[in-house]
């Protein structure tokens, strides 16, 4: 599998989000791979999404969102998680599209370990701060180039528009009714909450 170009990441954000079901992404940790399939993803449009940490505009947090598609946002919730987005499109836009949940591919003990006492089945991965946890992305990785070699995707596999499940997103208070998360129908990797919400 090759390693996804710039110019996958420098279009419209909602295509790219479907477009990023059943791509790999890989992590370089200590000089092991972690590997695995995204099978959930939410998308976050800057200033069109009252949702979005961009809407409001640059801050030193939110700074990776206005970089050139193709580089990893990552931040800090509730006192205790982070969170990993792909940012899409041109430099100064804002926009970005959340990793919800991946499917294992390899390096399951090493994200067991990461994960602790929770590393176990389908969980392991499903939600975004899991996801997090078991692939070791922390503050350093905010802003890593995903054409390097710490973190990148592969083209995977393209997932046909009738296996996408779409909805409305997921732990939002603003921008509600935008249908703006998408997973493959069906995947048990898929997170909890997304998994109940909705065709």
């Amino acid at each position: 599998m090759k390693k996804l170009p710039r110019s996958f990441y420098l279009g419209s954000t909602l295509r790219i989000a479907k477009a990023l079901l059943g791509k790999h992404i890989v992590r370089n940790y200590r000089g092991k791979k972690l590997v695995g399939r995204i099978v959930e993803v939410e998308a976050y449009r800057g200033s069109l999404d009252p949702a979005s940490h961009a809407y409001h505009g640059r801050t030193k947090r939110n700074e990776v969102m206005f970089w050139e598609g193709g580089h990893l946002y990552v931040y800090f919730t509730y006192g205790m998680h982070f969170c990993a987005n792909v940012v899409t499109r041109g430099r100064g836009i804002g926009e970005a599209v959340l990793i919800r949940a991946v499917e294992l591919v390899e390096g399951i003990e090493i994200m067991r370990r990461l994960r602790g006492k929770n590393g176990e089945g389908t969980n392991l991965c499903s939600g975004p701060a899991n996801f997090c946890q078991a692939f070791g992305i922390k503050r350093p990785q905010n802003g890593v180039d995903l054409l390097g070699e710490d973190i990148y995707l592969l083209a995977g596999e393209e997932i046909p528009n009738s296996q996408i499940q779409t909805t409305t997103r997921v732990g939002i208070r603003k921008g509600t009714e935008k249908k703006w998360r998408f997973c493959v129908k069906g995947n048990p990797w898929v997170s909890g909450a997304g998994r109940n919400s909705g065709r």
